[in-house]
């Protein structure tokens, strides 16, 4: 069963159009990034997947229903918007307590989730001498009280030391390995890239990119490394097929093409090569491209 099916989501605040007609699917055992500028209506298409925004047209579909005739939503379902709603006051057990409590779940499920989340010694602190690291695990921990089938997580990784993010990084994959469903929307589009399987990039509420990693990074903006003796020989060759390319002593950069017609304008050329490297787009190439204004 799909994990997740947006049809044609539309979101209008008065005359502000937040979602523009935004559809895409998530397949379980995955790992999605959901990229987009401050604005692009990131925050709010999950408000509405999780039920807490109406949408104005369209639908979605959570685990095959909409999210509000889930059975048990809270125990299939974990996500985390905002690291912020605690109780200052209470400690890190005490809070997650209260929310297994209010969902039929023992109290030593806390300290299950407090282990995984590695906030066993912290998680008898008030909330309130947390750091916004220990907070966004603790956001997690709350997530993942139902042992969720799908985790959806607004900016997971802010506030994480480097160890932290990689321990997140760590668990994701973990998570999604045992065929369960994780949906990311962060700016930190280095960590995204060291994460995700396939990403969805938005602007203006409208989807540009549905792709998986592997595909857009070689795909938008791609360039061929290619190293010879016989540089200017090349270079010519390549520039009669209308391909774009810039030299560097032995070394050319070709763009928007691959490295097998590349080698075969060379071999046709006569010209020996050296070396011969795809070299993709890094994400963040690929997002600014995307997302930037016409003209800017």
């Amino acid at each position: 069963m799909t994990a997740v099916v947006a049809e044609s989501l539309t979101k209008r605040f008065g005359s502000v159009l937040a979602v523009d007609d935004l559809s895409f699917t998530l397949e379980p055992g995955t790992i999605t990034g959901f990229l987009g500028p401050n604005g692009a209506g990131k925050t709010t298409t999950l408000r509405m997947l999780l039920g807490l925004a109406a949408p104005t047209s369209g639908r979605s579909l959570v685990l095959g229903k909409p999210y509000a005739e889930l059975d048990h939503a809270a125990l299939s379902v974990g996500a985390v918007l905002e690291a912020t709603d605690f109780h200052p006051g209470r400690s890190g057990r005490d809070h997650l307590r209260t929310l297994g409590r209010a969902v039929g779940l023992p109290d030593s499920r806390a300290d299950d989730v407090l282990r995984t989340v590695e906030l066993q010694k912290p998680g008898k602190r008030r909330v309130k001498g947390y750091s916004l690291g220990m907070r966004q695990r603790l956001g997690l921990a709350g997530a993942l009280l139902g042992d969720p089938e799908l985790l959806i997580l607004d900016e997971p990784a802010n506030g994480l030391d480097p160890e932290g993010v990689r321990w997140l990084r760590d668990f994701l994959r973990a998570f999604a390995s045992g065929g369960r469903t994780v949906l990311v929307s962060s700016h930190v589009l280095a960590e995204v890239a060291q994460t995700v399987d396939q990403v969805l990039i938005i602007t203006h509420g409208r989807l540009v990119v549905e792709s998986s990693l592997p595909q857009l990074t070689s795909r938008v903006g791609a360039t061929v490394r290619v190293r010879t003796p016989e540089p200017d020989q090349l270079q010519e060759a390549l520039r009669r097929e209308h391909l774009d390319v810039t030299s560097d002593h032995e070394t050319l950069l070709v763009r928007g093409t691959d490295t097998d017609r590349v080698g075969e304008i060379a071999f046709a050329a006569g010209v020996p090569v050296h070396e011969l490297l795809a070299e993709g787009s890094s994400l963040e190439e690929i997002f600014l491209e995307l997302t930037s204004e016409p003209g800017s």
